[in-house]
């Protein structure tokens, strides 16, 4: 069996003609579009967080509608009456869900007879704009609406890291500048990070963004937290202290959305975690000059779910980074010993606990 005869791609719920399946890169460079990726959970009968993750396809395609329509439909010549998109949002949301799911219908049930016996799959739903049919758009009703896009969904086989594994740790590294258009989840940046790639020194697995060399926001791939030692002098801690708020000596620290970070999945699910287990969260995004404060770290994103970090490399001078290779870059490293933390390994059980409670049953597809 060939690698691409474990994948599957479907277009509006049918099998296009194609030689081969591509990859979900292949397929993320070659049409633009808002997509989210999730996987199968407990032997593929549970599908992970499936309800948030059609949440945030909803808002990631508001998003470019209203501010980036060339992000979706490969041209600025976007004039499309999306009023509903502001004025109507319950009803935009469930046309997206109705859209997508509508293809997972016809899509799952035949990976479903495909797929060896409990095995786990990764499932990509990208909403791409049909340019097409802009020249024949008139008047706004549901049908027509429905009719601006095509829904592509990309299904392969996912084997779950196992968590604590020291070859399973992430290696991380500042490389780049924040992403364009941050809060939403487009197919561009596929192609847009790839200029990054000169600058990953080996063994990194994950690189990380900054738009000044001493705040991170986030991973190509992933969401940052940080488990940091409060500094008790900042202004911010004082007045905490002052409103009687919890004096527990360490907080989770990832960066605030407004910063221009990935709206994640897990990311809100993890803040969920935290707000239930009293663990203080503070979203600022963590600061490289205090890394001396950091006890643990942690990525997180839909297929890997957490991934605890053993290091993190910077460069000396972020004017480096303007230099053509890795090699040409002088790293400063922060290492972290005896990973996974105790907080970063209660965060990972309550996770795999809400993946179960929030399930969602693939056979509903079948519908």
């Amino acid at each position: 069996m060939t690698s691409s005869s474990c994948r599957f791609l479907f277009k509006n719920g049918f099998i296009p003609n194609l030689a081969e399946t591509p990859s979900l890169t292949t397929l993320l460079e070659a049409h633009q579009g808002a997509y989210t990726t999730t996987r199968t959970h407990n032997g593929g009968s549970q599908l992970l967080f499936w309800e948030r993750h059609m949440s945030r396809l909803s808002n990631s395609l508001r998003i470019l509608l209203n501010s980036n329509p060339e992000l979706l439909f490969s041209s600025e010549r976007c004039g499309l009456p999306f009023s509903l998109v502001s004025t109507k949002p319950t009803m935009w949301d469930s046309l997206v869900q109705s859209l997508v799911n509508d293809s997972m219908r016809k899509a799952l049930p035949f990976v479903l007879k495909e797929r060896r016996s409990g095995e786990e799959l990764s499932i990509t739903c990208l909403v791409s704009g049909n340019v097409d049919s802009l020249e024949e758009f008139e008047g706004l009703d549901e049908e027509k609406i429905s009719s601006a896009f095509d829904v592509y969904v990309h299904v392969g086989p996912y084997v779950p890291p196992l968590f604590g594994c020291h070859e399973n740790a992430a290696r991380l590294a500042v490389v780049g500048r924040g992403r364009h258009a941050a809060n939403a989840k487009y197919s561009d940046w596929v192609r847009q990070r790839k200029q990054l790639e000169k600058l990953r020194p080996p063994s990194v697995n994950e690189l990380l963004l900054s738009n000044n060399g001493d705040q991170i926001l986030e991973g190509c791939l992933t969401n940052l937290f940080v488990v940091c030692r409060k500094d008790v002098n900042d202004d911010y801690h004082k007045a905490s202290e002052r409103g009687n708020e919890s004096t527990v000596s360490v907080e989770l620290q990832t960066a605030p959305l407004r910063d221009g970070v990935l709206p994640g999945v897990l990311r809100q699910v993890i803040i969920d975690i935290c707000s239930r287990n009293k663990i203080p969260v503070r979203e600022i995004a963590p600061s490289w000059s205090k890394r001396e404060m950091w006890l643990e770290a942690f990525i997180t994103n839909s297929l890997r779910l957490l991934q605890h970090v053993e290091v993190i490399q910077a460069p000396s001078s972020w004017e480096s980074l303007e230099a053509k290779t890795w090699r040409d870059v002088t790293w400063e490293d922060k290492l972290f010993e005896h990973a996974p933390g105790r907080i970063t390994a209660l965060i990972q059980k309550e996770i795999m606990e809400m993946a179960s409670v929030e399930g969602y049953p693939v056979v509903l597809f079948n519908d």
